[in-house]
């Protein structure tokens, strides 16, 4: 190419750029503004795709990226916590960021996450998470972290033992992987789903990842697993009581008493756990882990 051609392009860049970016405006505006998120009959919408946005973008693909990736974060930021708010663009607002830049590991490892989730965290669609990492996997082969993430949406949201085993024996062929990856595999497929397993592919993923997010839910599903192995173990010491006292206890204070309990049993979040009339243990309703429960441990 010639100077003069390339000074050509250049300017021709420098004029297309700012313009594409300027007709991003009003989209950015009215995914912003239009909407009260807590109506399904009024929704956001998208007017493009990736592959439109690419074509337009004249190399700047990265650049584009950034934007839609920031304007994802923003979108689900907006909604996270709210019982009634609906995430019907994070998946297409996913698309175009991947499609513009396929190395954001990032954005496949947040939408994969936040697409299984069920609400009020999440839109509850195992299926568009996995869909979205198996293309991250697809553009990024080295990257363990995507096959530890799909085999987690099809151990913990979809049951599917077989795809897990699988997404988690390929990843343990990727460059860095731990060596967890292929004896979790193996373990479970030889036996199946349970809380111990659970227990530490989410530690797993909690100690792998510097995403704040994925962090904070990573431990939620811990703070799950660890209330239920405590009121099961309540549970099994009100049976005994009851054995021996021919009645349930009225409150874990009585279980302290009978010398069953060095002090009262609390839950991850300082809680008290009770006693409920039929003799299971069960959670304060003023805990914040009642909310926990419906969003993750009905998974």
């Amino acid at each position: 190419m010639t100077a003069t051609a390339r000074r050509i392009q250049i300017r021709i860049a420098a004029t297309a750029v700012p313009l594409l970016l300027l007709a991003l405006v009003p989209l950015q505006r009215r995914i912003e503004v239009r909407t009260n998120l807590l109506q399904d009959e009024t929704r956001d919408t998208l007017y493009a795709t990736g592959a439109m946005l690419k074509k337009l973008s004249l190399g700047y693909d990265s650049l584009l990226a950034d934007i839609y990736w920031t304007r994802t974060v923003q979108y689900y930021g907006r909604r996270v916590g709210h019982p009634d708010a609906n995430y019907d663009l994070l998946a297409p607002l996913l698309d175009i960021t991947t499609t513009l830049d396929p190395r954001l590991v990032v954005a496949y490892r947040f939408g994969g996450t936040f697409l299984a989730e069920g609400p009020p965290i999440g839109a509850d669609r195992p299926d568009l998470g996995a869909k979205l990492l198996l293309r991250g996997i697809a553009a990024n082969p080295d990257r363990w972290q995507l096959y530890s993430d799909l085999g987690t949406i099809y151990y913990w949201h979809m049951k599917n033992n077989k795809a897990a085993a699988q997404a988690f024996w390929r990843g343990g062929d990727a460059p860095g992987a731990p060596p967890w990856m292929k004896s979790f595999a193996a373990h479970v497929t030889e036996v199946g789903v349970s809380r111990d397993d659970s227990r530490f592919m989410w530690t797993e993923v909690y100690q792998s990842t510097t995403d704040a997010r994925l962090r904070h839910n990573a431990l939620g599903h811990l703070k799950v697993l660890q209330a239920q192995d405590e009121m099961d173990a309540l549970t099994r010491i009100v049976a005994n009581y009851r054995k021996q006292y021919g009645r349930v206890p009225a409150s874990p204070a009585d279980l302290v008493s009978a010398g069953m309990m060095l002090g009262i049993a609390k839950d991850p979040e300082g809680f008290a756990y009770r006693i409920e009339p039929d003799g299971k243990a069960g959670l304060d309703p003023a805990s914040p882990m009642n909310a926990m429960f419906e969003t993750l441990a009905q998974k």
